[in-house]
């Protein structure tokens, strides 16, 4: 694949770029908010990947913020910049739907507290991002809005839940975004769209106004996190600066000191897990990032290949996926719920639909049985990560896959290397370290012979955020890291 070198166009700069022009005036607040107007509208009918814009309060933001610099005010961390935000996440006086018919109209009075965050230092949100209903979808599509496409390839998807996040980031709609990840709803779409994505330790970000179901908002998603979407890594650090820290009723007990990177990348102790007999990894993925390790240990980075924690990989559907289907369940309906009992109902079903079911509809005496389970995964990991600081792995078995509407995450399948393979083993690999409450970094390595880009996971102990940022900046800069989607180089 040909790959391109970045455009000299605003949209396509990084975030960090952009606030840089903001600070030095080569680039007013409102020109930047033209311009990424200007790049929807020319890319919509294609992408359609911002679905709703707020563009009168934007405006005026936007004019203030220049006053305030044209004063020689002091200027905020994000002064000026403009950006979308997934619309899972509540934003006051904007329409906030969770993709759900049932909140098609619906316009929250009070923003998501990393609304608030991101506003008091100056961004400027301008609109939303497409997503699946309730977030639970490995593609960006729904009733209200429809379909988000890749712009890698308009017949695939951007991964989701936060597809038209990576989708409006990747095609320089919006300099950076904020999604929501629990079973890897920012490390998805990242891999699939080429752009990079960080997935927080559990419970460093606040989550309240995650727009999950519809009497959201005042309690956390267990697994769930919000985390940042973004062209660079530097970019993704300084977004998730900016959210990160305690709930505003936490603040007058603790702050969030996350400890300093464990090394330089040079010196950082790494493993690899680039494929498992439980959940195989297609040839096309598995060379790019058999390539991109290569290319580590080529620069002098040693990569120990064979180290595992002592964890069975299959705890991750026994113990980590009927977690994160218990956690969704508030968003199922009264109907849906009624049906998934049928099914466990039911002897002859099958019995993965079984158990996923009865995942939905659990005790809460199971669930806390399941959680003790999680926990000592979680000490596993911990000792684990003694002797390693991070862990190299795939985001997903494929790249990009064609739009497949009809079904269910649990009903659907995709055909991969001559096997026919259950869909919803896309969201095993991350699974696997999102339930135990992990961070993990995805940055783009590669891409396949059919031009799809590919992200590696970069793993690291809880809390260690500062280490899995530090080692995907150094993959970034060794192999490459967002490339601009043809369709978007205008």
């Amino acid at each position: 694949m040909s790959q391109n070198s970045p455009s000299d166009a605003l949209g396509l700069q990084s975030a960090t770029d952009l606030l840089a022009m903001l600070a030095s005036r080569e680039v007013s607040s409102v020109e930047l908010l033209e311009h990424f107007v200007e790049r929807n509208a020319t890319l919509d009918d294609q992408i359609n990947a911002i679905v709703t814009l707020d563009l009168d309060r934007a405006t005026e933001l936007a004019r203030a913020s220049d006053q305030r610099r044209a004063e020689n005010q002091p200027s905020e961390i994000l002064e000026g910049l403009p950006m979308t935000i997934k619309d899972a996440i509540a934003v006051e006086g904007v329409r906030s739907t969770g993709g759900a018919v049932e909140l098609a109209d619906h316009v929250p009075t009070e923003d998501a507290e990393v609304v608030s965050k991101i506003k008091d230092v100056g961004g400027i949100i301008f609109g939303k991002t497409n997503l699946p209903r309730w977030s639970g979808d490995i593609q960006a599509f729904n009733e209200i809005f429809g379909v988000t496409n890749n712009p890698w390839n308009l017949q695939c998807g951007p991964g989701g839940s936060s597809g038209g996040a990576s989708a409006a980031v990747a095609s320089g709609l919006t300099p950076w975004e904020v999604g929501t990840d629990i079973g890897g709803s920012v490390r998805l779409p990242a891999h699939f769209a080429g752009v990079c994505g960080h997935k927080p330790s559990y419970g460093i970000v606040p989550q309240l106004g995650y727009v999950d179901h519809v009497s959201y908002g005042l309690t956390d998603a267990d697994i769930n996190v919000f985390g940042p979407l973004a062209k660079t890594v530097d970019d993704l650090e300084l977004l998730f600066d900016v959210v990160s820290g305690a709930r505003r009723d936490m603040q007058s007990g603790w702050h969030l000191n996350l400890p300093s990177s464990r090394g330089l990348p040079r010196d950082l102790r790494v493993a690899s897990w680039l494929d498992d007999p439980d959940c195989p990894v297609s040839e096309a993925v598995s060379t790019v990032l058999e390539a991109a390790v290569d290319a580590v240990e080529t620069d002098g980075v040693g990569v120990n290949r064979s180290a595992r924690p002592g964890i069975a990989f299959s705890d991750v559907r026994t113990v980590g996926q009927p977690l994160i289907s218990a956690a969704t369940s508030p968003g199922r309906t009264e109907d849906e719920l009624a049906a998934l009992q049928e099914i466990v109902n039911d002897p002859s079903a099958d019995e993965w639909l079984r158990m996923r079911a009865a995942s939905s509809t659990m005790s809460h005496r199971d669930w806390l049985l399941l959680t003790e389970t999680r926990d000592r995964n979680r000490r596993l990991w911990s000792n684990f990560f003694d002797d390693f600081d991070v862990l190299l792995a795939p985001v997903a078995f494929v790249a990009a896959f064609e739009h497949q509407h009809e079904g269910t995450l649990y009903t659907r399948s995709l055909t991969v290397d001559g096997q026919t393979r259950p869909y919803s083993d896309l969201i095993v690999w991350t699974s696997q370290f999102g339930y135990v409450y992990l961070p993990s970094t995805v940055v783009p390595v590669g891409w396949t012979e059919d031009g799809l880009p590919v992200g590696i996971q970069v793993v690291g102990p809880y809390l260690g955020d500062r280490t899995t940022l530090e080692f995907a900046r150094y993959l970034e800069r060794l192999l490459g890291g967002y490339q601009v989607p043809p369709i978007a180089d205008i």
